[in-house]
């Protein structure tokens, strides 16, 4: 499986376009909520949850984007790549709290449902659907090879499709007046929200207690260093990740006597490293190298 780096496009234009990206988003969050205050809509406030965490996670983006700049130091070894990991769940718990909210409030608006005016609704929805695809278009431009940009630009799709339910409603109460359209099209917006925020927990999670990336399978990373000229034994094995982008392996490779002591581009050590890279995308790799005697030692300090 190749796993190739493009550089085609620059860290700084990328970040460029995240930042007028969370400039639209902000913007647009402010017309929502002035639109929520003064129509009363249910399905503003759920779509401005939406807005004001995809917002931060543009945010969190766009300065991830400058902190992986940094290098790494004596006190912080893998540097800050972790930052966008926390902050990443931080929005999707603040998430979880508006989705609750908006599925409280609605389940008591289908007992008792507001009026809401479609007009406003209608307007303040297509401004909403407008800066969204005006944010696309932006971020689309950028590396989609870059997680960092996918990720973004998943949360800009989510917004859009948060606006069309908003303008749903304003078009079924115009067209009919059914009281209950608001309040529907919120529950829809909390349908759409919440499995993604749950997927994302999960990501941020499986990041932080040191899970094997996604895409990477263990045994089949075993099982391509086992296959390297000279290596008898694997273990020791972990896969992890600092972020969605900076996947890490080490390992200890138990090898024959005879080429214990091989330099170069020869060695156990360049061969595998370069499968790790090669196959795998494992660009950060700490190998040790060892002979049997060396493994019954470490089983007797284990």
């Amino acid at each position: 499986m190749g796993h190739g780096h493009g550089h085609g496009h620059s860290a700084d234009t990328d970040r460029r376009r995240l930042a007028i990206a969370l400039a639209i988003t902000l913007l647009t969050a402010v017309v929502g909520a002035v639109g929520a205050v003064i129509v009363g809509s249910l399905a503003l406030l759920a779509d401005l949850g939406h807005l004001l965490t995809d917002a931060g996670a543009l945010a969190a983006a766009f300065v991830a984007s400058i902190l992986a700049q940094r290098p790494a130091n004596a006190r912080r070894t893998f540097g800050l790549g972790r930052v966008e990991v926390l902050v990443a769940g931080i929005n999707a718990i603040t998430l979880v709290a508006v989705v609750v909210w908006v599925a409280v409030e609605g389940v008591g608006r289908l007992v008792e449902p507001a009026d809401v005016p479609g007009l406003p609704l209608l307007v303040v929805g297509a401004l909403g659907l407008v800066g969204n695809l005006v944010s696309l278009v932006v971020l689309a431009g950028g590396d989609r090879r870059n997680m960092n940009m996918r990720g973004a630009m998943l949360h800009v799709l989510g917004d859009a499709l948060g606006s069309v339910g908003v303008l749903a409603a304003a078009v079924v109460l115009l067209l009919t007046g059914w009281p209950y359209a608001d309040t529907v099209a919120s529950l829809f917006i909390v349908a759409l929200i919440l499995p993604r925020t749950v997927g994302l927990l999960r990501e941020v999670g499986h990041v932080l207690l040191e899970g094997a990336p996604r895409g990477i399978d263990t045994a089949e990373v075993h099982d391509a260093l086992l296959d390297v000229p000279g290596v008898r034994d694997v273990h020791e094995l972990h896969v992890w990740s600092i972020n969605d982008r900076r996947p890490s392996v080490s390992a200890h490779l138990v090898v024959d006597e005879a080429v214990h002591v091989r330099c170069g581009e020869a060695s156990v050590l360049d061969c595998a490293a370069g499968v790790l890279r090669e196959r795998f995308g494992l660009d950060h790799s700490t190998l040790q190298i060892e002979q049997d005697d060396h493994v019954d030692h470490e089983d007797h300090c284990h």
